[in-house]
C-alpha cells in the first residue's frame, strides 16, 4: 500500500522521556515533509503543539487539537490559521463540572481556542506549564462561565487534575450524569479529560481528509499510545501503537513499532516512506 498521509500524537507517541523531539525524529520528518502531509493529532491546545510544528518544519499543516474538539488551517499568507472545525463543551456542563469540583482538591483548566484557564497556579498548572511549554490565564470560573452563557459558548476542552480518589469519583459521577454530552478520558490515574460527545481524533481526521485535503483515510498512516487513539488507529489505513501504548491501543493496533523512547515513530516513518 502506498500510504500517502501521516498523523501522530504527541504525548508518549511522538515525544521521548523528556518531553522533546529526538534528533531521529526531526531528520525522519524533515526527509518526507515536502511529500507526505504530517498531521499532529493531540488532546493538547495548538499553542502547546505549535512549536514542535516549527521544529520539524511543517508549520503549514493543519493541527487537530484538543483530541478533536478545535481543527486549524494554517496559510503562509495568513497571520491568523482558519478555523476549520470548532466543537465545544457547552456552557451548563461546563458549570455542573465545575459547582461539582469547586470545593475538593481537584484542579480544573478551561481551553477555549488558543487560551488556558486556571483559578490559580498551583503545583497541577505548574506540572502542565513545565509539560507544555505554555502559560495559563488567571480568571474567575463563575463570571467566565456567566459570559459563556450569555454568548452560548464553552471550553474546547476540561483537563480535571488531583487525587486519584477524587478524579476516580468524578469520573463515576459524569459517566452517570454527562455520558450523553461528554468524551470522557482518563489519561492518567489523576488526570480526567473531557470534550464533547460529538468529537473524537478519528471525526476530525475524517472530515480534515475528506472536505480539505483530498485523501481517503485508507491513505493515513496513525500513530497512537492511549485509550483516546484507539479510533484513530482502528480507522486508518495503518493504525501503528508505539510499544509503551496500553494494551486497549495494541489489540486494535495493525502493527506495533518500538517505543517512544526508541523512535518509534521514526522507525516506522524510515520503514513505510522512502
Amino acid at each position: 500500500m502506498n500510504y500517502k498521509v501521516i498523523c501522530t500524537d504527541i504525548d508518549g507517541t511522538l515525544l521521548n522521556k523528556d518531553r522533546e523531539l529526538s534528533e531521529k525524529t526531526i531528520l525522519e520528518i524533515s526527509r518526507i515533509k515536502n511529500h507526505v502531509p504530517v498531521i499532529l493529532v493531540s488532546s493538547r491546545m495548538p499553542k502547546a503543539m505549535r512549536h514542535l510544528q516549527e521544529t520539524l518544519g511543517i508549520k503549514n499543516q493543519p493541527l487537530i487539537a484538543y483530541n478533536g474538539g478545535l481543527v486549524l488551517l494554517y496559510n503562509e499568507n495568513q497571520e491568523e490559521p482558519t478555523v476549520f472545525l470548532t466543537v465545544p463543551i457547552s456552557y451548563d456542563v461546563t458549570r455542573i463540572i465545575y459547582n461539582k469540583v469547586k470545593n475538593t482538591d481537584v484542579h480544573v483548566s478551561l481551553y477555549i481556542n488558543d487560551h488556558w484557564y486556571v483559578e490559580q497556579l498551583d503545583a497541577w498548572a505548574a506540572r502542565e506549564i513545565n509539560n507544555t511549554k505554555v502559560y495559563p490565564t488567571i480568571a474567575g470560573f463563575n463570571s467566565m462561565i456567566d459570559l459563556w452563557e450569555s454568548n452560548l459558548e464553552g471550553p474546547h476542552k476540561i483537563m480535571c487534575m488531583g487525587p486519584e480518589a477524587e478524579i476516580h469519583a468524578l469520573e463515576m459521577f459524569l459517566r452517570e450524569t454527562c455520558s450523553d454530552k461528554l468524551n470522557i478520558y482518563r489519561s492518567k490515574s489523576t488526570y480526567l479529560e473531557l470534550a464533547s460527545k460529538h468529537v473524537s481524533k478519528a471525526v476530525a481526521i475524517k472530515k480534515l481528509l475528506q472536505e480539505h485535503m483530498g485523501f481517503r483515510l485508507e491513505d493515513v498512516v496513525a500513530f497512537g499510545d492511549n485509550y483516546n487513539d484507539i479510533e484513530m488507529l482502528d480507522t486508518v489505513g495503518l493504525g501503528i501503537a508505539v510499544a509503551n501504548a496500553n494494551e486497549a491501543l495494541k489489540k486494535v493496533a495493525d502493527e506495533i513499532t518500538l517505543s517512544n523512547l526508541e523512535d518509534g515513530v521514526a522507525v516506522s516513518i524510515k520503514k513505510y516512506f522512502v
